[in-house]
């Protein structure tokens, strides 16, 4: 079965959780927003939580949705504002998922994400969801939960 892990990544909590998943030969797919973030981290949260909050569709730089090769999708999401992140909003918009074995790997501050975990189980209906807190911070949670 050929898995593809799809994820954003802004603190590098993502990265950590995809250096883990490569190392299980989980292929690999960063998503990448046309529109950069603002540095000062204030601002960050301001404008990604308001963005998660409206459910804001990003543009994605040079983003590759062909996913027929793979079995299974994973999707790497932080979590703003209880949400999922704009670039991954797109991703969702923007795959076919029919036929696909499809789970959720969500990191976040707070390692709850109930709004966020609700929606996805009335889009996707019981699916995998793993929630891990601070990825970078808490890597033996990764193993763990996956």
């Amino acid at each position: 079965m050929k898995k593809l892990f799809i994820y954003y990544s802004l603190s590098g909590n993502g990265d950590v959780v995809a250096d883990y998943l490569k190392d299980k030969n989980i292929d690999i797919r960063k998503v990448i927003m046309k529109d950069k973030m603002p540095k000062s981290y204030i601002f960050k949260i301001l404008k990604g939580g308001f963005l998660a909050g409206i459910n804001y569709k990003a543009k994605l730089s040079n983003f590759d949705n062909n996913i027929d090769s793979y079995n299974e999708i994973i999707i790497g999401s932080p979590i703003w504002n209880g949400r999922l992140v704009p670039a991954i909003n797109t991703v969702l918009d923007n795959i076919n998922l029919d036929k696909k074995k499809v789970s959720f790997i969500l990191y976040c501050g707070s390692g709850k994400a109930p709004k966020a975990e609700k929606m996805l189980r009335d889009k996707f209906g019981d699916i995998d969801i793993v929630i891990i807190k601070e990825p970078k911070n808490n890597k033996e949670e990764i193993e763990k939960k996956y």
